[in-house]
């Protein structure tokens, strides 16, 4: 799970999967604002087939919380 939220965050972001480290995060990844963070919600929906709640979303901050959330939603937290 973790190489797919990556390779989706490297193509939403606009740069290289070697740049997306452990703990990505907006403070590590310079591309992360407000729309494209919008954008990698939208992404990651499509690929897993899930449905982030807004109060989720807003939590989506962080490669580890990413997969965190969407294991919690596919029911293998």
């Amino acid at each position: 799970m973790e190489n797919r939220v990556k390779n989706i965050m490297a193509m939403v972001f606009g740069v290289s999967l070697r740049e997306i480290g452990d703990n990505a995060a907006p403070g590590t990844i310079e591309a992360w604002d407000s729309l494209r963070h919008m954008n990698l919600v939208i992404a990651l929906e499509q690929e897993f087939g899930v449905r982030f709640a807004e109060d989720q979303i807003e939590q989506l901050i962080s490669l580890p919380l990413i997969c965190l959330t969407l294991r919690e939603l596919s029911g293998h937290a």
